[in-house]
């Protein structure tokens, strides 16, 4: 991490973001948040084959990896390139629902976004609501140009959900990336990649949800 980053560089991304029926908390190492994470990434977690079968990590084998994947979020926090929030179902009593983020590169302007959920979360729409939430931070308060997201092309729940939210806030389908992104495991994979301007979101009326930040 950089030395010369701004002291309050972390007051950028909110400790916590709530919609109508989510509750995103920003991660913190030193909170337990690392062994109930565990909990739904371990190797024989329930569903964690089908839920990680699209994505770029596989179930952890112990605590420690996903701490360490925690403490490399916080120095992303702290170096004011993205936050990785916790999601939480407010309708199920804040149960744990899966991990969400928004990474920026500031010379470009551009945002991120990234989502993991739990199978029993899938289908209720709260992949939209978090992208609404994380919209607003991008553009309303980071004052970001564009935000981009992406999907391997097999993955047709993912393709479902971003294109409907991406078309509710006026963005588009960018085409297929390819060879553009690579597993730990090593495999290279295409992408199909999706983005939505500032200027696109104001115009389709910015945020769909009703969103509060807390410092």
């Amino acid at each position: 991490m950089s030395d010369d980053r701004p002291p309050d560089c972390d007051a950028l991304f909110p400790e916590t973001i709530e919609t109508d029926r989510l509750r995103l908390e920003r991660v913190d190492p030193a909170s337990p948040t690392a062994l109930e994470m565990y909990e739904h990434w371990r190797q024989g977690a329930p569903n964690i084959e089908e839920t990680t079968e699209y994505v770029t990590w596989g179930p952890y084998s112990h605590p420690k990896g996903v701490a360490e994947t925690l403490d490399r979020a916080l120095g992303h926090v702290e170096d004011a390139e993205g936050s990785m929030y916790v999601v939480r179902a407010a309708e199920a009593g804040g149960e744990f629902a899966g991990t969400t983020g928004l990474s920026v590169n500031w010379d470009c302007q551009r945002g991120g976004l990234g989502i993991w959920l739990r199978k029993p979360f899938w289908g209720r729409g709260y992949s939209g609501e978090r992208a609404d939430a994380l919209l607003e931070l991008a553009f309303a308060r980071l004052d970001l140009d564009s935000v981009s997201v992406a999907h391997l092309p097999d993955n047709e729940n993912s393709k479902r959900a971003i294109t409907k939210y991406i078309r509710r806030h006026g963005g588009r389908c960018e085409g297929t990336f390819r060879n553009f992104v690579t597993d730990e495991g090593g495999t290279v994979h295409h992408v199909c990649n999706y983005s939505v301007s500032q200027r696109e979101w104001a115009k389709a009326d910015g945020t769909l949800t009703a969103v509060q930040f807390h410092d």
